[in-house]
């Protein structure tokens, strides 16, 4: 197997990872943008913030003799689109950056909207529509990162196939709505 990157020499290496320990985790094989990156990561932290939010509001709202298995479904989403905050938070963190939590500009760095929907048909639909805009937001970041961050890439992608779940769960719900 010929490699398509040579490795570097351990003694530069050791030599590379005293330099700059102000930085942490971020040596100088990280070849992203980091403040986009950044950025990325804190529209993200909004966008599941946002999510958390309005899965919390519909679960509470969910009437009907539906209400309460899809308010539980809602409910769950709320509690992993909060495991996917936490997550992100703490990678802006890893990369020397501050996880912005500011309820004034959330709506705006979010890319899902925040819609409240009348009816349980509604919140299915707005939900599924959020989890639509997040998976192809993920996908962008994905495919933007390409190999100057696999670790970020990694994350990424574990939160896109949870949010690809999601969708897929709140498909079937419309559907059974619909029926």
């Amino acid at each position: 197997m010929t490699p398509s990157h040579p490795l570097t020499p351990v003694a530069t290496l050791r030599s590379q990872a005293r330099k700059h320990l102000e930085h942490g985790a971020v040596t100088a094989g990280y070849s992203a943008d980091r403040s986009q990156v950044l950025r990325l990561l804190n529209e993200a932290l909004a966008t599941e913030i946002v999510c958390v939010l309005r899965y919390r509001r519909h679960h509470f709202m969910a009437r009907g003799i539906h209400g309460q298995s899809v308010g539980a479904e809602f409910l769950a989403h709320s509690v992993e689109e909060q495991g996917h905050a936490d997550l992100l938070a703490a990678r802006i963190v890893q990369l020397g950056g501050e996880p912005d939590f500011s309820p004034d500009s959330l709506s705006e760095r979010s890319h899902a909207e925040y819609v409240a929907g009348d009816t349980l048909t509604e919140m299915i639909r707005e939900n599924l529509v959020a989890e639509r805009i997040a998976i192809d937001s993920y996908r962008d970041m994905i495919q933007y990162l390409g190999d100057q961050d696999p670790t970020t890439s990694v994350l990424l992608k574990q939160i896109l196939a949870v949010e690809e779940e999601h969708a897929d769960e709140l498909a079937d719900l419309l559907e059974g709505m619909n029926s």
